[in-house]
């Protein structure tokens, strides 16, 4: 503003050099002269004054709207979008490459699978009996299974992203710290299912999951007067690697707007500066 103050004093004293060319007209020249001159010198001013007023009124205005007078910073809804769309493609694979590898599940206890919560009491009661390392056998076999699927991930989350609205990507920006991870859970939360199931009933017969919770299950419901328990492993398993991959998704869209050392792009910069400033 100090600028701009400087620059409006600037014009004033222009005005009082032109009033005094004209008074000197008015003293030195007739009537019908002076007008002629008047009206020359006073289109001049005023043409003067508006040229130089545009770029004082176009950096106030580019200010309030988030840009300068060269444009340079002031976002279109393509940028936006695509802002968005290198904020998810950046998170998802972080997200997925973490999980995808060996171990990526089974240790970190964040999204380590463990039995399905209707099959705790088996897993408690085989280790009471002294079973306890068919158990983990088979808990690490559940969580090779969900590795196994989490590669698949990156195919279905790309659809999703690729199809983005400058409604979506408006609603994305400015919404909470894990709206990234919502948009993602409303439109691939099906498609991720039905991605992951096949390959983790494919993946617990290849790893032995199957095998090991067969084992387990059997050895339990043949303890003499237990309730027989049967739970659906497959749904269960792909339901908790889902989870799991939202969750790491999740964690790497909050980096993203809180820390802008993870914003590795410059157009990602641009764009989640003006979520900074909401």
């Amino acid at each position: 503003m100090l600028i701009e103050f400087a620059a409006l004093i600037n014009q004033i004293i222009t005005g009082l050099i032109f009033a005094s060319a004209l008074n000197h007209l008015f003293l030195t020249i007739n009537f019908t002269e002076m007008i002629k001159k008047i009206s020359v010198w006073t289109f001049c001013l005023f043409t003067f004054l508006s040229l130089s007023n545009c770029d004082i009124v176009q950096d106030v205005v580019n200010s309030t709207l988030g840009g300068d007078s060269s444009g340079s910073t002031a976002l279109t809804n393509d940028q936006i979008i695509n802002g968005l769309k290198e904020a998810l493609v950046q998170g998802t694979s972080k997200g997925v490459d973490v999980l995808s590898v060996k171990d990526g599940f089974f240790k970190n206890d964040a999204v380590k699978v463990l039995f399905p919560p209707e099959a705790q009491k088996v897993e408690k009661t085989l280790r009471d009996i002294g079973a306890g390392a068919i158990v983990d056998v088979a808990v690490e076999k559940l969580n090779r299974a969900a590795e196994d699927a989490a590669i698949g991930a990156k195919d279905v989350f790309v659809n999703a992203i690729t199809s983005m609205t400058v409604t979506d990507a408006m609603d994305i920006l400015m919404g909470a710290d894990n709206a990234c991870t919502n948009y993602l859970k409303k439109t691939t939360s099906k498609a991720l299912f039905d991605s992951f199931n096949p390959v983790i009933k494919k993946s617990l017969n290849s790893v032995g999951a199957s095998d090991a919770w067969s084992s387990v299950i059997t050895k339990y419901n043949r303890i003499p007067f237990i309730e027989k328990v049967n739970p659906d492993l497959d749904d269960y398993v792909t339901d908790k690697a889902m989870d799991g991959v939202f969750m790491m998704i999740e964690k790497e869209e909050k980096l993203i707007r809180k820390d802008p050392v993870q914003r590795v792009t410059d157009l990602l910069k641009k764009v989640f500066a003006k979520q900074d400033n909401k």
